[in-house]
C-alpha cells in the first residue's frame, strides 16, 4: 500500500514538473535575430510586436573587423526620440561608454553591448505597452547616418 502511494506521489510530482516546464517554455520570449557586418545595415529593419510582448534580440556580427574599428550595437529608443540627435550624442559619448550617452539613457528602451566581428550580443526586454513606432539604431559613430537603423512597431 505504501509503495503504491509512493508511486502515485512520484507520478504526480513528475506531471507537475512537466507542466511547470511547459508553462515556462510557453512564456519564453520571441527571438529576433539581427545580423550585421561591414555593410552597416541591419538585416532586419522592421519588427512588429504586441504591447508588452517579451522579445529577445540576438545581434550577430558576421563581419571580421574588431569592435573599435567597426563595432555594432542595437539600441531601441522611445517613440518620438530624435534618432539623429541621439546618434550624435552617442558618438560624443565615446567607446568607453559603448556609445550610449549617459545623459540620454532615459530615451533608451533596451540595448545590446557593442560587438566586433564574429561576436554576438543579446538583450531581452518587454515591448512598450503604448502603441507606436520606436526607432532602433546602431550608435557607433556615423552608422546611423549611413542607414543602420530600423523600427519596432507596437500594435
Amino acid at each position: 500500500m505504501k509503495s503504491k502511494l509512493l508511486s502515485l506521489l512520484c507520478i504526480a510530482a513528475g506531471l507537475l514538473a512537466v507542466g511547470a516546464s511547459t508553462a515556462r517554455a510557453a512564456a519564453a520570449p520571441r527571438v529576433v535575430t539581427i545580423t550585421v557586418n561591414e555593410a552597416m545595415k541591419f538585416d532586419v529593419s522592421a519588427i512588429t510586436a504586441a504591447p508588452g510582448e517579451e522579445i529577445k534580440v540576438v545581434l550577430v556580427n558576421s563581419g571580421s573587423m574588431p569592435k573599435l574599428a567597426m563595432g555594432h550595437n542595437w539600441v531601441l529608443l522611445k517613440a518620438g526620440t530624435d534618432a539623429a540627435a541621439f546618434s550624435a550624442a552617442a558618438a560624443a559619448a565615446g567607446a568607453a561608454a559603448e556609445f550610449i550617452p549617459a545623459d540620454q539613457k532615459a530615451a533608451v528602451v533596451a540595448f545590446t553591448k557593442l560587438i566586433g566581428g564574429k561576436e554576438t550580443a543579446e538583450v531581452t526586454f518587454k515591448a512598450p505597452t503604448e502603441k507606436g513606432d520606436y526607432p532602433y539604431v546602431c550608435s557607433f559613430p556615423s552608422h546611423f547616418l549611413l542607414g543602420m537603423k530600423g523600427t519596432l512597431t507596437v500594435k
